[in-house]
């Protein structure tokens, strides 16, 4: 009995894990598209993607900028959202992500700070209630782009992706990154449909009349 039992959970165990992959992976691939092919929206949404220690983005954050700069001049999107974490003066995500914007040439009236983006969940989820943005477009690299397409449109956005994959990344770093994703899918179904968590929120500002979206 207890090898039998030993081996189903071996079996359920991994299928656990790598089912929530399978299926925001599969939820995902119709809503992907690249930068020229993406459908116009009212807004982008970039995710945080951490700093260096002088307070500069990293290559992965840098790439999301920039494929929100590329969707910017292109026509696609009006507003660029940048959802990061703010935890302290010496760390200001949002803000590292605006300038690295303006130094792209994208106006400082298109682009909008989310200061409360600590996770996926908590951007989608804010983009709704506080920037009242029903339609965006999602930017951020190929590994994370099904959990926060899966996320934004099961919380009510109606939400398209662009991979921000600008750069070869170290197969060490992709490997690590598709490792984290494998639990913390499993986390946002688990968010999704059980804990529905209320993240950090405040006064509603709309980024535009909601005919305008």
């Amino acid at each position: 009995m207890v090898p039998r039992l030993l081996l189903l959970l071996l079996i359920l165990i991994p299928a656990a894990l790598i089912l929530p992959r399978l299926i925001t992976g599969l939820y995902a691939r119709p809503k992907t598209f690249s930068i020229k092919e993406a459908p116009a929206r009212s807004a982008a949404i970039v995710f945080g993607a951490g700093l260096w220690r002088d307070g500069s983005p990293t290559p992965v954050l840098r790439d999301r900028v920039a494929a929100a700069a590329q969707l910017y001049f292109a026509g696609k999107v009006q507003k660029l959202i940048m959802s990061g974490g703010n935890p302290t003066i010496y760390y200001d995500e949002p803000g590292a992500m605006r300038t690295y914007a303006l130094s792209l040439g994208v106006p400082n009236e298109a682009i909008v700070l989310d200061y409360a983006g600590r996770r996926t969940y908590d951007t989608c989820y804010r983009a709704l209630h506080i920037f009242g943005i029903r339609q965006a477009t999602l930017v951020t690299q190929g590994f994370h782009l099904p959990r926060a397409l899966y996320l934004c449109n099961k919380l009510g956005i109606d939400g398209v992706g662009v991979p921000a994959d600008l750069r070869q990344y170290r197969r060490s770093s992709r490997t690590i990154w598709n490792l984290r994703e494998i639990p913390a899918t499993l986390g946002a179904l688990w968010d999704v449909y059980i804990a529905r968590p209320l993240p950090i929120l405040g006064d509603p500002e709309p980024l535009f009349p909601p005919e305008a979206q």
